[in-house]
């Protein structure tokens, strides 16, 4: 994962600057440097309480804790936990220099990697849980038990953590000629399939595949929605709709500079389409990079939102409230497709029952008039 504070890939570590080349990079303006570290500051205050809270009103406030709840309450301690390194990368730019030595280095920004897979897997299993609860009511009881959901966010923080691997085995740290004892934490690819590798590999598992996965559900859901006589969208539908949106307008720009960064490793060397696409990236990741980073801090806002009428009624418990109202709306939005099916299936029931008590009816009455004889009259009588 990118961050405001420099993702770069060399294979030449004197380098790593990227000084040699004539581009600059977040760290060699001190303006640039600072106005980055602002923006950190910014995400910390709104990020830290606003995750914290998150999850305190879930584990203390709520009074129920549905499958969306539990999603929602993982993917704010993946956010909090992130938000809480911050500090890190605001010294990191204030210094111009990476002064944690070489562990923090590779163990920092492997968990900034894992939260990025975690965060968009979990968006994904919200989505998920949507489409089964409409078009598979029946069955979300089965598939949705509170033991499968867990074992399957335990299995996803794993597969997070497994994915960010290269992150522990490419970071690494080098001091450069713009200073004496300026030291940059970067990723050094030693061949570019590394690198390809690398990248292509965040972009597509951790946003192409299951960002189709979401738009493929609701696309689903948006079809048996209108298939059926119960229209109105739910406030949980709304909002975890919301979540996906921002999430895919955030980083976005991130993967398409990672695809840029692809298509110069694999371009050859000396290549002039290689280093116009080296200055693209040069030029945007840093930008880039915030705006994925402020992802990280923005849910806290939409579900203020979302639940600003409970604020009133509700005081600190609002976000409960607000959670407790999405699960009682989805059970309902459950029990209300399982009545019409059950309505549908009595009325089908009744409609044969009908049937055949017509055809028995019909049956009986030319079996009556079958056995009538006429007897003839005897002696003309």
């Amino acid at each position: 994962m990118a961050f405001p504070t420099l993702n770069m890939s060399s294979r030449d570590p004197s380098n790593v600057s990227g000084t040699a080349s004539g581009s600059e990079t977040i760290l060699s303006n001190s303006s640039e440097a600072v106005a980055g570290a602002s923006i950190l500051g910014l995400v910390f205050l709104l990020g830290v309480p606003g995750n914290v809270f998150i999850v305190w009103t879930i584990l203390a406030r709520a009074r129920r804790r549905s499958i969306t709840t539990l999603l929602i309450l993982n993917l704010a301690f993946a956010d909090g936990f992130l938000m809480l390194l911050t500090p890190f990368f605001m010294v990191y730019l204030f210094q111009r220099s990476w002064i944690f030595g070489l562990v923090l280095c590779k163990v920092l920004f492997y968990l900034c990697c894992a939260n990025m897979y975690a965060s968009i897997f979990l968006i994904m299993l919200m989505s998920l849980h949507r489409l089964v609860a409409i078009v598979c009511p029946k069955r979300v009881g089965a598939l949705m038990d509170r033991r499968t959901v867990t074992q399957v966010l335990a299995g996803l923080w794993v597969l997070a953590l497994g994915l960010s691997v290269p992150v522990l085995v490419f970071r690494t740290t080098k001091e450069v000629s713009r200073e004496p004892q300026s030291l940059v934490c970067y990723c050094h690819h030693p061949q570019p399939q590394y690198e390809v590798m690398q990248y292509g590999m965040e972009t597509l598992l951790g946003f192409l595949l299951p960002y189709g996965v979401i738009i493929g559900s609701y696309v689903c859901i948006l079809r048996r929605i209108r298939k059926t006589r119960f229209r109105r969208r739910i406030r949980s539908e709304k909002l975890i709709l919301v979540i996906i949106i921002t999430f895919g307008l955030f980083w976005l720009p991130y993967h398409i500079i990672n695809m840029v960064q692809v298509a110069a490793a694999l371009h050859p060397e000396d290549s002039p389409a290689k280093e116009n696409l080296k200055k693209i990236r040069m030029k945007l990741q840093a930008l880039t990079s915030t705006v994925a980073f402020v992802s990280s801090c923005i849910n806290p806002v939409l579900y203020t939102f979302a639940g600003k009428s409970f604020i009133r009624r509700e005081g600190l418990a609002f976000m409960a409230r607000l959670f407790e109202g999405t699960a009682l709306e989805t059970s309902r939005r459950i029990r209300h497709s399982n009545q019409n099916s059950r309505d549908r299936e009595k009325e089908t029931d009744e409609g044969e029952s009908l049937n055949d008590k017509d055809s028995d009816s019909t049956t009986t009455t030319a079996n009556a008039n079958s056995v009538i004889k006429v007897v003839p009259p005897k002696n003309g009588k």
